[in-house]
């Protein structure tokens, strides 16, 4: 139910493309040859013979042989043109996959086997749209499913598409840009508007890529929902689970992040839903800037840092609400162009202030060939905003509540905000008495501060059998929310 409100808030408000729409009943080419061919029943010529009258066709994948199936193409496959469905037919079966593997042209060499769109960089975490296995590019209602897609430098590259899906197929290993890449980019870097919209990416599995997704410049109203982001020792550099830059108003709901630098990283974008996710043994389990970004309801646990809101020039807010973060403070040194490896850093659940790779105080890589010069690397301000020229602390350095006495089970304490507002606190238990984190949501109350931004709350508590130690945020009515505050116990 929490879910609702919030989803449908984000709906565009402006009139999008309208998206091309498939026959009812549609020509079938069936692949039933593995070879790497212009042959009919070839997966390049059933691609080709779509694309000479798209919408026309549906490509169905047949099983050959024994498992594993798998075609490897000799060179790139044609862009795919929309409207066109492809198939792996076994998925639906028993659950077997049709692998399209790009390892017999693509040459493993490590961490420089794909490069960037510079010379001189390579792999993750820098811009690229190289080496992609499939290729959805200013196209419309592509549906893929039951394929698995396998040692490209990008699986799956969305460029300037809007209106597709990707659903039940497993993205593995694919080590330059994404597994699956959203993305307005123009091909020379910057973003485009309403050209990567309202695309779905549903139920995969994204192992051992080096971003498992991103939605960057521009892309914008996408779903990313009930997917697997896990990445294993096998993976060479284990960045983020997604990446949003600069992409908006994206919806990213139940999926689950493990064992990357950053479970999901925002850069600079605004607006982004994030709700019912589960982050877990990520360096940083959620690593955001931007503006309007939503937290809300997340399971966050077992992180070196559950919630990092980082620094940028400009104040910006991001809201935290009714989420659950517990068993942080775990020693995950893992950062590639993320993560949290600097000396002495603060953990726990809410940090403000970590760095990223812009910063000065980053530790770790920012990408191969991508190193900032030191004069480029930004400074964060402190509490004071010294020394200057800094980059603000973030969510304006909100100030956590007061909490002043547990009497019975009515939580006592105070709050400094924005004079004469309207602020909303929300509670927070744990089962340990030494507990400082947020593990069971216990409710939230609005108080209004007053000429001095000074507001008093007194909460009662619900169902706390168990609990022994109490914490709570407070979030402005601009969205922006504090850190935990320190506990009050029984």
């Amino acid at each position: 139910m929490r879910l609702m409100p919030a989803l449908v808030a984000l709906l565009p408000l402006l009139p999008l493309p309208a998206l091309a729409a498939a026959p009812a009943n549609p020509e079938t080419l069936r692949v039933e040859r593995y070879a790497d061919d212009d042959q009919p029943g070839s997966l390049r010529w059933a691609i080709e013979t779509s694309n000479q009258n798209p919408g026309h066709y549906s490509i169905d994948i047949a099983a050959v042989g024994k498992p594993p199936y798998v075609i490897r193409p000799s060179r790139a496959l044609p862009e795919i043109k929309g409207p066109v469905r492809i198939t792996g037919l076994p998925w639906a079966l028993d659950g077997q996959y049709i692998a399209i593997d790009g390892s017999a042209y693509i040459k493993d060499q490590g961490v420089r086997t794909c490069p960037g769109a510079l010379p001189g960089q390579f792999g993750t975490n820098v811009r690229t749209t190289t080496n992609p296995g499939l290729v959805l590019r200013d196209t419309q209602g592509v549906h893929l499913s039951g394929l698995e897609v396998r040692n490209f430098c990008i699986g799956i590259l969305v460029n300037r598409a809007s209106g597709n899906v990707i659903e039940d197929n497993r993205i593995v290993a694919n080590k330059g840009g994404a597994g699956i890449m959203l993305t307005g980019d123009d091909g020379a870097g910057n973003p485009t508007a309403t050209t990567t919209n309202n695309n779905k990416v549903l139920r995969n599995q994204l192992i051992d890529n080096g971003d498992g997704l991103e939605l960057t410049r521009g892309a914008a109203f996408n779903l990313v929902a009930d997917n697997l982001f896990r990445s294993t020792a096998a993976n060479p550099e284990p960045s983020q689970g997604i990446e949003i830059l600069l992409g908006n108003d994206n919806s990213v709901v139940r999926n689950r992040f493990e064992n990357y630098s950053d479970g999901l990283q925002i850069n600079w974008g605004k607006r982004n839903y994030l709700a019912a996710n589960t982050f877990s043994g990520n360096s940083i389990g959620v690593s955001v800037t931007g503006e309007g970004n939503i937290l809300d309801g997340n399971l966050i646990h077992g992180n070196r840092i559950g919630v990092a809101l980082r620094p940028e020039p400009d104040a910006t807010a991001t809201r935290l609400s009714g989420n659950r973060i517990w068993g942080n403070s775990q020693d995950i040194r893992r950062c590639e162009a993320g993560g949290s490896c600097v000396p002495g850093q603060r953990t726990g659940a809410i940090v403000f202030g970590v760095p990223a790779q812009a910063h000065a105080l980053y530790v770790g890589s920012r990408g191969v060939g991508a190193d900032l010069p030191k004069k480029d690397q930004a400074i964060i301000c402190d509490a004071k905003g010294e020394p200057k020229p800094c980059q603000p602390l973030p969510n304006h350095n909100q100030q956590a509540p007061r909490l002043l006495a547990l009497e019975g089970n009515v939580l006592r304490g105070e709050v400094q905000g924005p004079v004469s507002s309207l602020l909303r606190v929300e509670f927070f238990g744990n089962a340990e008495a030494d507990g400082t984190e947020a593990e069971q949501y216990l409710g939230e109350v609005l108080v209004n501060s007053d000429k001095q931004g000074q507001a008093r709350f007194a909460q009662v508590l619900e169902n706390i059998g168990g609990l022994r130690s109490f914490t709570a945020t407070v979030t402005t009515a601009d969205g922006a929310t504090s850190q935990l505050s320190l506990p009050v116990r029984r």
